[in-house]
């Protein structure tokens, strides 16, 4: 049960939901914009996180959509993992869906909930970074269209009252040849250890990872260290040595475990990717 009682708004359109929110905030009554709930109905049990009033976005039409517009695959941000696992049409996207939480909360869990959320994983995210994909953000002023680059950083960075309304992917990343390794401690349900998602693009690697750090990440740093041409153990080395922040120590384990961990799916995944032997 969530313990606090908060009005529920449910609009049709982009326009109605935006202006039922700024009309929610300025009464005072905090309002969040929902989408599949998980996080918001986790985080208001235990009491971290409060509200006077919901704004439901899964009524909105464009919010819904998951189709191939010519050369491009636009996904609504209240389309679910489940569905977009389902559908195959990105299926490293789907693949990275079907491997977080269980296939309950899978069927709950939205892409533009996973995006924007507050916990740090936030793994759908890896493969747009890598695909430099678009996002469609609505505010009182309309909509805009910009690169995910320009708003991620660390976590999503929106003003108050905008939202995600789609995810627009070029189709040629849908069909690039990818790894996705998810390293838990325990199960296969568990939060990660860490994941590293990579995909081959123009004989280079671009590679992004999660549970590394306190946030996922793609560096261009560490994948021009990855694809240059020398040994192995010395393109590893220089890599890690361009890590944005430090490696995460905490109960899913230490960062030399982690670091341990990570070296392995490196070596692992570029001989999958463009097939280096090991040095």
């Amino acid at each position: 049960m969530i313990p606090f009682d908060f009005d529920y708004y449910r609009p049709d359109s982009i326009q109605e939901a935006v202006k039922i929110y700024e009309e929610l905030d300025t009464q005072g009554k905090q309002p969040l914009y929902y989408g599949g709930g998980t996080e918001i109905i986790t985080m208001a049990r235990t009491h971290n996180i409060f509200t006077k009033a919901l704004v439901d976005l899964k009524g909105i039409p464009e919010c819904n959509v998951l189709e191939f517009r010519n050369d491009q695959l636009v996904i609504g941000s209240t389309v679910t993992l489940t569905q977009i696992f389902e559908s195959r049409k990105f299926p490293l996207l789907g693949d990275i869906g079907s491997r977080i939480a269980d296939h309950t909360a899978q069927c709950q869990i939205t892409l533009g909930g996973n995006i924007a959320g507050t916990i740090i994983y936030r793994e759908t995210v890896l493969p747009l970074l890598l695909s430099s994909s678009q996002i469609v953000i609505a505010n009182e002023s309309g909509q805009k269209q910009v690169s995910l680059h320009e708003v991620f950083n660390e976590r999503l960075q929106l003003n108050p009252g905008e939202f995600i309304v789609q995810v627009i992917t070029d189709k040629i990343y849908t069909t690039l040849p990818y790894v996705h390794v998810k390293k838990t401690k325990y199960e296969k349900i568990d939060y990660p250890l860490m994941t590293v998602v990579a995909v081959k693009k123009d004989e280079k690697i671009r590679i992004a990872f999660s549970g590394l750090c306190s946030f996922p990440f793609r560096s261009m740093k560490m994948e021009n260290a990855l694809n240059e041409n020398s040994q192995l153990d010395v393109r590893i080395n220089n890599a890690l040595s361009h890590l944005p922040t430090s490696i995460l120590n905490d109960i899913s384990g230490s960062d030399k475990y982690r670091e341990f961990v990570l070296r392995d799916t490196l070596i692992n995944t570029l001989k999958t990717l463009e097939g280096v032997g090991l040095c």
